[in-house]
């Protein structure tokens, strides 16, 4: 004998429905350690790598190696938290798959940008482009405004990088940065604070 399913109205689906995004909402506050964490780690970077361009350093683009020990901390962090999480909503699952496949897209321009010759004179924008799909993508699950809002300007400024030269490009994706994780994700952490 089967188990009857519940028998929803729409008014209680809508709630219910409701009830799971904010719950992810309120995950994602306290996750805000990704958008943050990434957020100024790469924002460093470019900011760093600029001076050092300015200063005529010829290896300015070793600062670029702190991405390895940010994927460590970020793993680290990530199997740390995975033991603490019982149950996952669909968006959170929408949000995990999301990152996942950026995660790969960035894999692969980073090979792209590694064979092939010049190739970094064009790759920020991009870089500006994925972060512009993740967060939009993610405000819109959230239905949290500054990380949509911070996508739309990301995808503004993955245009107008490309009219720039390789070391202003650098400011544009501080900037980029700026707008789609670092303001987003102190929000987020704003907001968590206030529901906890």
């Amino acid at each position: 004998m089967t188990e009857k399913e519940p028998h929803f109205s729409p008014q209680e689906s809508l709630k219910l429905i409701q009830s799971m995004i904010e719950k992810s909402k309120l995950a994602y506050a306290d996750n805000s350690f990704y958008f943050l964490f990434w957020g100024w780690l790469v924002f460093s970077c470019c900011i760093a790598q600029f001076v050092l361009i300015q200063v005529q350093y010829t290896h300015h683009y070793y600062v670029w190696f702190l991405m390895i020990v940010g994927g460590i901390i970020s793993g680290w962090y990530s199997s740390k938290q995975s033991k603490q999480i019982v149950t996952k909503t669909f968006v959170d699952v929408a949000n995990q798959n999301l990152w996942m496949a950026l995660v790969f897209a960035f894999m692969v321009l980073l090979v792209i940008n590694v064979t092939a010759a010049k190739a970094w004179q064009n790759a920020f924008p991009y870089y500006i482009l994925i972060y512009a799909i993740g967060t939009y993508v993610t405000g819109k699950l959230l239905q949290f405004k500054p990380l949509v809002y911070g996508g739309l300007i990301n995808f503004v400024l993955a245009a107008l990088c490309s009219k720039f030269t390789y070391e202003y490009q650098l400011l544009i994706l501080a900037a980029a940065l700026l707008c789609s994780y670092i303001i987003p994700g102190h929000l987020l952490k704003i907001q968590y604070k206030k529901q906890g």
